[in-house]
C-alpha cells in the first residue's frame, strides 16, 4: 500500500473507532510553539503548572517520542453533550464536573488511537499512543493535522463543531502524506469566551493566564486564591465557561445527547469519605502528589458556595475540619463558614 492509501486507511480506522476527526502532520520541530509555551513560562503564566510547559524543548519535538518519528496520526474524541439537571435532595450539596471528566474520555480516545496505532503496526510500522501526556503539545499537532483551529479561549475548535473534544496522537517512523492543511481561524470579531470567563483569565485572544484559570486553581496544591473562591461556585473539577458561551460549541451540544451522571457529585458525600476512599472515587481526576487534601480544600469552598445555610447537614460537615490539625483545611472550612452565615444574611434580607 503507497503512503496515501495507508493514511486513508488510517483515518477510515479512527472514525470507525469513534473519533471525530483524524489528521496527520509531519513530526518537525514546533519553533512557534516552543516560543509560545516559553514567553508564557517567562511571564509566569503557567502558574505552576508544568504539564508541556515543564520541558518546552520536549513537548514541541514528537522525535524525542519515537526514534526516527515521520508521522503524527492526531484524533479528536468527541465528549459533547448539556449536563442533566443537578440532582434534588436535602442534605446534598451539587458539584459541578467538567464535561470531559464526567466520563473516561482519555480512556475512550486512548481505545481510538489504539486501534490506529494497532494498524500501523500490521503494515509493519512503529507507534506509540499519546492522550493525556506531555510528551507532546496536542493542541499544536490537532492544528497542524488539519484538525481545527485555536479558538480564542486557547481551546483548538473544530470548525462548526466548537471544542468538546479531547485530542491525542500516534507517533509512528511512517512517512505519510498530510490528509488535510491546517485550518484557518474562525473566531471573526466574537469574543464572548473572553467575557464570559468567570476570572477573566483570558488576557488575550488565546493567550490564558493560569494563575486565574479555575480548571488549573482546582489542581494547583496550596490555597485556593480567596479573591477566586466566591468564583468557583459549584465547581469541584474542571470549568467549561468558556466552551458554554462559544457559538459553534453551543451548537454542537444541542446536536449531543444529555451528559452523564457524572457531571454532579455530591460534596458532602464526598467529604466525608476517608482518604483512599475519596482518592478511589476521583481516581480518573488529576490530583497533585495524589493529596486529598486537594479535593477537600475544593469541597469545602464549593460547600461555602453551594450548600444551603440552613442545612444542618452542611454546617455539620465543616466541623470536623475547623479545629482540626490541618491548617489548609481549618483555614478553607472557616471561609466556608463564614461564606455560608453571608449567604444566610443575604437570604434574610431579601425575605425582609
Amino acid at each position: 500500500m503507497d503512503a496515501a492509501g495507508l493514511a486513508e486507511e488510517l483515518r477510515e480506522v479512527g472514525l470507525a473507532a469513534g473519533l471525530a476527526a483524524v489528521g496527520t502532520t509531519r513530526a518537525t520541530s514546533w519553533s512557534r510553539a516552543r516560543s509560545v509555551l516559553e514567553d508564557g513560562r517567562s511571564a509566569g503564566r503557567h502558574g505552576g503548572m508544568a504539564f508541556t510547559y515543564r520541558k518546552p524543548a520536549r513537548s514541541t519535538e514528537p522525535q524525542r517520542v519515537l526514534r526516527n518519528a515521520a508521522t503524527l496520526v492526531v484524533g479528536a474524541w468527541p465528549y459533547a453533550g448539556a449536563p442533566p439537571e443537578a440532582p434534588a435532595g436535602s442534605g446534598r450539596v451539587n458539584a459541578r464536573v467538567a464535561r470531559y471528566a464526567a466520563e473516561d474520555s482519555y480512556g475512550m480516545l486512548r481505545e481510538a488511537l489504539g486501534a490506529i496505532a494497532d494498524c500501523l503496526r500490521g503494515h509493519g510500522h512503529r507507534a506509540v499512543v499519546l492522550a493525556d501526556d506531555n510528551a507532546v503539545m496536542d493542541r499544536e499537532a490537532a492544528w497542524r493535522a488539519g484538525i481545527g483551529f485555536t479558538g480564542k479561549n486557547a481551546n483548538l475548535l473544530l470548525a462548526g463543531h466548537g471544542s468538546w473534544f479531547v485530542l491525542g496522537s500516534v507517533v509512528t517512523d511512517a512517512a505519510l502524506p498530510a490528509l488535510q492543511p491546517p485550518v484557518a481561524n474562525q473566531c471573526g470579531t466574537c469574543r464572548r469566551c473572553i467575557d464570559g470567563c468567570p476570572t477573566d483569565a483570558i488576557v488575550a485572544p488565546g493567550v490564558v493566564d493560569a494563575r486565574r484559570c479555575l480548571s488549573w486553581l482546582l489542581q494547583r496544591p496550596g490555597s485556593f486564591p480567596v479573591e477566586f473562591r466566591e468564583a468557583l461556585g459549584d465547581r469541584i473539577y474542571g470549568c467549561d465557561d468558556c466552551q458554554e458561551v462559544c457559538p459553534p460549541a453551543r451548537r454542537e451540544e444541542r446536536r449531543s445527547p444529555r451528559g452523564s451522571d457524572g457531571n454532579w457529585v455530591d460534596a458532602l458525600e464526598l467529604l466525608a469519605l476517608d482518604d483512599d476512599a475519596l482518592l478511589e472515587r476521583c481516581a480518573r481526576w488529576y490530583i497533585p502528589q495524589r493529596d486529598p487534601a486537594v479535593l477537600r480544600r475544593n469541597l469545602l469552598v464549593v460547600i461555602g458556595n453551594a450548600g444551603d445555610p440552613a442545612d444542618p447537614a452542611v454546617t455539620d460537615a465543616l466541623r470536623p475540619y475547623l479545629d482540626g490539625p490541618d491548617e489548609l483545611l481549618a483555614e478553607h472550612a472557616d471561609w466556608a463558614a463564614g461564606r455560608l452565615e453571608q449567604r444566610r444574611r443575604a437570604e434574610e434580607d431579601v425575605v425582609a
